[in-house]
């Protein structure tokens, strides 16, 4: 790839950028959004502007402004928190209450980690915040808002074995654990001696479910906790959030009553999001998704590249390989680099989360993880975007969206409810719940924001996006609250109203989600090398230099600090 930059007398910036198949695209950008604050020149291609951020975030380390992230010294908070949940079942007092100082600990580990790591990968600058945000919201979850040791309980299965152990004592040796870790024993089901039952007929086995609480049992109090540190959606858990589907009724039905029981559901919820019966669908579909999903960032990774606007310089005209009707609207220019910026994160996070059934059902499976193994523990990620069209922006971030989140932006709603004795569905219970959970979410993603090497916005991009989004949402109802007041909305065909809720879920985003992707594009997150072997790039599509062979350099180094426990993996 080569480029002619030159400045013209306006302090505008134009280049033409030469790519391979004598593609061409033309750049207007305006003066202060190229000159961010660490680049000295314009950058003529986007791999020019990768070295550029490793050289200066090389300096940076060597004059002690920032120092990598490394592992496991910097997730020294999180560690504590585990070691905390894994001391033995206790009704001490002082043991619940360590609680506090331990999350406490964990808030200032990670908001040190925030304040002194960078990456010059910025996927990893990205996450040292994210990452370090989520464990605060998260262990506020199951720490604080609820107690991770008391309050938390996992369906775990048994199988009862009815017949005569070889002591004959009577009683059937059972190879699990009940909820306190102690092993399940069970009498001759006629009651009669273990002397009259030798031999009498072959023991049976009866698959039953029960409700695991923290274990007593070390090691299975470490895979309870690891569980309970690592689902976020809590499936199978007590705490399950509401909008993937239930355990199917084998499992329900044979399972022990509880405090918090979980209402049966059907295999696909009113959300869209679908529960597996079997492992051959699961497998299948999850692999279909990795494999469509991969060519999808190849072709994305491309598309993106070629716009410099994915680069950081949000005032870049449209690549020329746009039709002349969309690079000539600005309008139109817009929604197409949206629904690029959306298909990215969408096919990323997507293509990621399907990873783990192949990993834990395929490969591992359930001799070795049990009942995490089974494939109703992996559900849809996403809804159905069906949703949108019938319950508007509140169906796209409540049903449509991932869910990844929902518990620990529920938590801190659900524990305020509670203590104002408010009405857990009334309309200032849903405003709180509206209000807290974007806060949440716009602290968390304004703190990856934070963390990127490139200069960004935290507060004017994500945080303001996300904090827009429940006034757009309140804005939607009331309207649709109307609409059913002075009688329309009944007399409205169901086609209408679903082309009414589309319509201004995407206007609404039309004008708040720059915010967002202008942002992501400033902090250099469309950089970032999603898949080591690019058939478009080997082909001759990419920019010059580039071929099948994706990943380049260090991704994972050893870094040797002054004190030896700050040294470790750098990423």
């Amino acid at each position: 790839m080569t480029a002619r930059v030159k400045i013209d007398d306006m302090g505008h910036i134009r280049s033409k950028l030469t790519l391979p198949k004598a593609t061409y695209i033309h750049c207007f950008c305006v003066k202060e959004m190229v000159y961010n604050p660490i680049w000295s020149s314009p950058p003529s291609s986007y791999r020019e502007l990768v070295n550029l951020y490793e050289k200066q975030y090389s300096d940076s380390v060597a004059k002690g402004d920032y120092s990598p992230y490394v592992w496991p010294y910097r997730s020294l908070g999180v560690y504590l928190v585990i070691l905390y949940l894994l001391i033995p079942p206790t009704s001490s007092k002082l043991v619940s209450y360590a609680r506090y100082p331990v999350f406490a600990f964990n808030v200032y580990w990670a908001i040190k980690a925030i304040r002194e790591c960078r990456s010059a990968a910025v996927s990893t600058g990205y996450g040292i915040g994210l990452l370090d945000a989520w464990a605060i919201l998260w262990l506020a979850a199951v720490l604080i808002f609820d107690d991770g040791r008391s309050d938390f309980h996992r369906i775990e299965k048994a199988e009862l074995v009815e017949g005569i152990d070889r002591e004959g004592s009577g009683y059937a040796i059972h190879e699990d654990k009940d909820a306190n870790g102690h092993e399940l024993r069970r009498r001759c089901t006629d009651g009669s001696s273990a002397k009259n039952n030798i031999g009498a007929e072959e023991p049976t086995t009866t698959t039953k479910y029960f409700w695991q609480n923290h274990p007593a049992n070390f090691y299975q109090r470490l895979e309870w906790v690891a569980d309970l540190v690592s689902n976020f959606r809590l499936i199978g858990w007590s705490h399950q959030i509401n909008t993937i589907p239930s355990p199917p009724p084998s499992v329900l039905d044979n399972l022990q009553p509880s405090a918090k029981p979980l209402m049966q559901t059907p295999p696909i919820v009113s959300t869209g999001a679908t529960r597996y019966s079997d492992s051959k669908t699961l497998l299948r579909t999850k692999v279909a998704t990795i494999m469509l999903g991969y060519l999808a960032l190849d072709t994305l990774k491309v598309l993106m590249m070629s716009d410099p606007y994915f680069w950081g310089l949000t005032s870049a005209s449209p690549p020329s390989y746009l039709p002349s009707f969309i690079s000539s609207s600005a309008a139109l220019t817009r929604i197409w680099r949206l629904l690029i910026s959306l298909a990215g994160v969408y096919v990323a996070l997507e293509s990621i989360m399907a990873l783990a059934a192949p990993i834990f059902v395929g490969l591992i499976g359930p001799r070795v993880l049990g009942l995490r193994a089974a494939t109703w523990q992996y559900p849809d990620i996403y809804g159905s975007y069906g949703i949108v069209f019938r319950k508007g922006l509140a169906g796209w971030w409540g049903g449509w969206w991932h869910q990844t989140f929902r518990f620990a932006f529920e938590a801190p709603q659900k524990y305020f409810v509670k203590k104002l004795g408010w009405k857990e569905r009334g309309l200032k219970a849903k405003l709180l719940g509206l209000v807290i959970a974007f806060v949440c979410s716009g602290s968390l993603h304004a703190t990856g924001s934070t963390t990127m090497w490139p200069a960004t916005q935290p507060l004017k991009g994500p945080f303001t996006f996300f904090i827009l989004q429940p006034v757009g949402i309140v804005l939607q109802m009331g309207f649709s609250e109307l609409l059913g007041k002075i009688g329309m909305r009944e007399r409205l065909p169901s086609w209408v109203r679903g082309t009414g809720n589309f319509v201004a879920v995407h206007v609404w985003f039309y004008y708040t989600a720059p915010l967002l992707t202008d942002d992501f594009a400033r902090g250099g997150i469309w950089l970032f090398e999603p898949i080591p072997i690019s058939t478009w790039r080997g082909l001759g599509f990419g920019a010059e230099g580039e071929g099948w062979w994706c990943w380049n350099g260090r991704i994972v180094s050893w870094y040797s600090a002054e004190k030896w426990w700050q040294s470790g993996l750098a990423f």
